[in-house]
């Protein structure tokens, strides 16, 4: 089976603090992509159990080039709301040192997941409902597939909930998942 792949898009006012600190959502559950395909609650976690009993971590990569790994996910995390990353990119890797300026710059904001499908059902669209997910990597992208999805917090530090934006990205998603209703 081939590794498959979901965007999602960083929030606009990202900074990168102490050099390289980021996180966010690099997938929510219930949202569309574009694809068609939606990630229900839970998909992810038989895989983060089992990374964590091997005592292995998910890959930080750059625009999902295995050759490319550019930090660490410190922590890799499902809650209410989605898949939440926070990690570090390595100022001392070449690509982690172009990857923070252009994230400082705001030339990229995306996050995309690198993942096999186990387990998966057609909806009535035509997409998938996606329920168990074997997580590989989390890249920095380009281009992301889920525009709702952004970073809640930015800095060593979780930030307080940024609800504005929490309640705007769960409007795109209902209008986006309308939109797909009605097609």
């Amino acid at each position: 089976m081939e590794l498959e792949r979901k965007f999602s898009r960083i929030g606009e006012a990202l900074t990168v603090t102490d050099g390289a600190v980021i996180e966010g959502y690099a997938s929510r559950f219930g949202a569309a992509d574009q694809g068609g395909d939606v990630v229900q609650a839970g998909a992810y976690a038989a895989s983060l159990a089992g990374l964590a009993r091997e005592g292995r971590r998910v890959k930080m990569l750059w625009q999902h080039d295995p050759a490319q790994p550019i930090g660490v996910w410190d922590e890799v995390r499902e809650d209410a709301t989605g898949l939440w990353v926070k990690g570090r990119i390595l100022e001392s890797v070449e690509k982690g040192r172009e990857a923070s300026a252009l994230l400082q710059a705001g030339a990229i904001d995306g996050l995309s997941i690198g993942y096999r499908t186990k387990r998966a059902q057609k909806d009535s669209g035509g997409g998938r409902l996606l329920t168990e997910l074997e997580l590989w990597e989390v890249s920095l992208v380009t281009f992301p597939m889920l525009p709702s999805a952004r970073v809640a917090g930015k800095g060593e530090t979780p930030a307080a909930p940024d609800w504005r934006g929490i309640a705007a990205a769960f409007g795109a998603a209902a209008e986006e998942m309308a939109a797909l209703r009605d097609a």
